[in-house]
């Protein structure tokens, strides 16, 4: 898509914003980068959105139209790259970095943001993307790696780490069954690391990560006796509930000092 119908510094402008953003960005950093005032870039920016060479995420974040665009009115940006800008500091987990990693099939409408800042309520819709939010502090912004989309940087959670997260609140990895499916899936593939799913659990800090844990394993016949007694050793006192996002009774093993309010498939 050439950038006719705009003037010459228009086009050069245009240019210098697809250079130096491959995804989404805000006014004050396009101000930066074209070494513009904040009140010209926003006039700038709002009359390229007019013409269809930028898309409005949301009120002062734009995203340039990539030129191979079959459609430029439809497109829209990834909402991974979308969440990368919107609530930095953060990564994508639960339930979407599970299908990003192999470890399940089934695909969710909304996208898992795990953020520091401030969540004003966890379900949130960005234009067409959807988001199910977590906040976390920023100490517990660990275990990601980087992953690309649409050109853009964004970071995701590691296998690992995904699975603590899950652990921790089930919910996030679309409940405890889809949780267990993805732990016994993780288990299987050569390059699971129970060394790091123990010390991420470890630097989390919630110690019902480790009783979930142990019993899934057994209950699953995972047959992996060290990740087993590393969750024994770390068993607090104090009786949590399996599934912690249900009020079912349950039958209570004192093993892990679990209530059983849910069951999963052995």
């Amino acid at each position: 898509m050439e950038a006719a119908g705009i003037t010459g510094t228009g086009r050069e402008l245009l240019g210098r914003l697809r250079t130096a953003f491959p995804g989404p960005f805000t006014a004050t950093q396009a101000a930066e980068t074209l070494e513009v005032d904040r009140s010209d870039v926003g006039r700038l920016l709002r009359n390229l959105a007019a013409q269809g060479w930028l898309t409005r995420v949301q009120r002062g974040v734009y995203a340039a139209v990539p030129v191979e665009a079959r459609d430029p009115a439809g497109w829209s940006v990834d909402p991974w790259a979308v969440a990368a800008v919107l609530f930095a500091p953060c990564y994508v987990g639960g339930w979407s970095a599970l299908h990003h990693w192999d470890l399940t099939e089934q695909l969710f409408v909304s996208t898992v943001v795990i953020t520091a800042r401030p969540v004003a309520r966890r379900e949130r819709r960005v234009g067409a993307a959807r988001f199910e939010l977590r906040h976390r502090p920023e100490t517990a912004i660990f275990g990601t790696r980087r992953a690309w989309r649409e050109g853009a940087p964004v970071d995701v959670s590691d296998p690992e780490r995904t699975l603590v997260d899950c652990l921790d609140d089930p919910s996030l990895g679309g409940g405890l069954r889809h949780t267990a499916g993805a732990l016994s899936e993780w288990h299987r593939g050569d390059r699971s690391s129970p060394a790091r799913l123990i010390e991420y659990a470890d630097r989390l800090g919630n110690r019902a990560v480790f009783k979930r844990l142990g019993y899934l394993c057994e209950t699953l016949g995972l047959e992996d006796d060290a990740l087993v007694a590393a969750s024994q050793s770390r068993v607090s006192a104090g009786i949590s509930r399996l599934d912690p996002g249900r009020r079912d009774a349950g039958a209570i093993t004192k093993r892990w000092n679990l209530r059983v309010n849910a069951t999963v498939d052995g």
